[in-house]
């Protein structure tokens, strides 16, 4: 704990020191363009979390924990080196366990693609990497691993962690009510094992993403289903033998990559960083137009007012922060249309709603496309269906139109501590959401007659925004999660598509011809560091809460890793 707190301090002590340094170059370093040589290479590192799109906090949070890589940054960089004469290929360097989703790995398989149809190679170089990975590895040129990289590559499993028992021991008894069936996440706290209606559901998500697999790698790599099931009984690799059995192109360490890539005449490779590459302008490579299309980014966790991050949720969402993003899109007249870029699990309905409505005003004034990424359930698809139109990536998890709702009876674990309570009321219904018992009958069917009341308004509102019959909606409803294939497929989702995509048919709903270029504009905007500070926003807390919460992701994270490969060595930590 110790190290922890000297870290955080001297984290905030960076802080300080940085508006000095940044206030005093920020005006010479203002539009000024990085020098990119020719033949450079574009380096795209990827190891640890992705974000969908920059983290709250600005470039306050950016500062003191540089390492942040954003789907967004990759998506665009890929754009340019596409484009940009000056780039002759991109390497991705990878590392496993980089907790990238299916839907994220499609976007930057589209965007390798586009590279690839400008001749430049694209070749990956991975010290480690899992099936997961193996998605953005087969979309590459050539993959190399150096000799003692750790491969796996395995089958599906999805395991879902329950501590009711853990509860009873405790004292703490749920009350909580559900609709329904499918909408499972409850299923944690009031169940010791999976229902049926989850494991079925479970079940079509993961044969979808079996399809997803055999259709890829036959794709990439001429892998057949028998050759997959092949590799998956072996599951752990050593080079060699990945080698052999057609999973990587070549055994090579970076440098020794880098010392065949690079000239002749020249003492080393000619690369550009991730984040040198993003100050490169798309005006400067007539990525630009005159008509302009607002992406609108909203990401995270749906709670509180303003986005932020929370030490255990991590990034969150706030309605106020969304809804001022949509204002000021809507009333700028130099903005045709926006997409809605939705990367959320969903949480709070009251301000889901409240975003959702704002959407809908929207579309009233401009055409509203929203782009949804890994996942877009719940209050993620609250927010979006009633946009003008919906767009997925094949494999986005989407749905889970359904409620969870209750309270938790603390008494007996109060009592366990020897805490004890009293008190004074007036009026029935007065401890109906009191943490000290348990619903009574009465109170229980007012407070389920009400759930289902908010439910079934939200329920009709999508199925006239998704030109359904009510009973129609309800099938797909109940907590049912969905696959965006599966999705278009049922009508809850109008095609399937990436960003690019989404923002191509933006600007067809807005009258813009296809063959013309449009500039992209995302909000929220980064503000400078300087600029957080003087406005009174709360970008300097912000940045601390990012702080803690990567600190504590990323310090269990390599525990568990390091347990996993080794974990004699973890028993002589314990041990002594």
């Amino acid at each position: 704990m110790k190290s922890f707190f000297v870290a955080f301090l001297g984290a905030l002590l960076a802080i300080i020191v940085l508006v000095l340094l940044v206030g005093g170059i920020g005006g010479y370093m203002a539009g000024k363009q990085p020098a990119i040589e020719d033949r450079s290479w574009l380096i795209v590192e990827m190891y640890g979390d992705l974000l969908e799109y920059d983290p709250p906090g600005g470039i306050m949070s950016q500062l003191v924990d540089s390492d942040v890589e954003t789907l967004q940054r990759i998506l665009d960089n890929l754009e340019k080196a596409a484009v940009d004469d000056r780039i002759e290929g991109v390497i991705f360097k990878v590392a496993a366990g980089n907790s990238v989703g299916t839907a994220m790995l499609q976007e930057i398989r589209g965007a390798i693609r586009r590279v690839q149809d400008t001749d430049k190679k694209v070749l990956v170089w991975a010290e480690s990497f899992d099936r997961q990975d193996y998605l953005l590895l087969a979309a590459c040129d050539e993959v190399l691993v150096p000799p003692t990289a750790y491969i796996g590559f395995t089958g599906f499993s999805s395991e879902t962690l329950h501590v009711k028992r853990a509860f009873d021991k405790l004292g703490i008894k749920p009350n909580i009510h559900t609709i329904k069936d499918y909408k499972s996440a409850a299923e944690t706290i009031i169940r010791e094992d999976m229902s049926e209606p989850a494991r079925e559901m479970r079940g079509w998500i993961m044969d979808e993403m079996w399809e997803t697999l055999l259709e890829t790698l036959a794709a990439d790599r001429g892998f057949d289903e028998e050759k997959i099931v092949e590799l998956m009984q072996h599951a752990y690799f050593t080079a060699d033998e990945a080698l052999d059995s057609g999973l990587i192109d070549r055994i090579a360490y970076w440098d020794e990559l880098e010392t065949e890539l690079k000239g002749a005449d020249e003492d080393a490779l000619r690369s550009v960083s991730q984040g040198r590459y993003a100050e490169v302008l798309r005006s400067k490579l007539d990525l630009d137009g005159d008509k302009k299309i607002a992406v609108i980014h909203a990401q995270g966790t749906i709670i509180g007012r303003r986005n932020d991050v929370n030490p255990l949720l991590g990034l969150t969402m706030g309605h106020e922060s969304i809804i001022a993003e949509f204002r000021r899109a809507r009333l700028d007249e130099d903005v045709a249309a926006i997409v809605f870029r939705v990367d959320s699990r969903g949480g709070d309905a009251l301000g889901s709603d409240l975003m959702g409505h704002e959407v809908e005003i929207t579309v009233g004034v401009k055409p509203v496309v929203v782009s949804m990424v890994d996942v877009a359930a719940s209050g993620g698809y609250h927010i979006s269906y009633r946009a003008s139109k919906i767009v997925a990536n094949p494999m986005t998890i989407t749905g889970s139109i359904g409620s969870i709702s209750g309270k938790i009876n603390m008494k007996d674990f109060y009592n366990k501590l020897g805490i004890t309570f009293d008190h004074v009321e007036r009026g029935p219904m007065a401890t109906i959401e009191s943490d000290l018992q348990d619903f009574t009958p009465e109170e229980r069917a007012r407070f389920e007659e009400n759930h289902w009341n908010g439910f079934n308004d939200w329920l009709r509102d999508v199925a006239e925004h998704r030109d359904m019959s009510f009973e129609d909606a309800e099938k797909l409803a109940h907590g049912r999660v969905w696959t965006g294939r599966q999705a278009v497929a049922n009508g809850l989702v109008d095609e399937i598509g990436d960003l690019k995509h989404a923002i191509e048919l933006a600007g067809q709903l807005a009258g813009i011809p296809a063959d013309e270029q449009v500039t992209v504009e995302h909000f929220p905007k980064q503000k400078g560091l300087l600029e957080s500070l003087m406005s009174g926003d709360s970008a300097a807390a912000t940045a601390a809460h990012w702080i803690v919460y990567r600190m504590i992701r990323e310090d269990v994270a390599e525990t568990l890793d390091f347990v996993v490969q080794h974990p004699d060595l973890a028993m002589q930590a314990i041990e002594g």
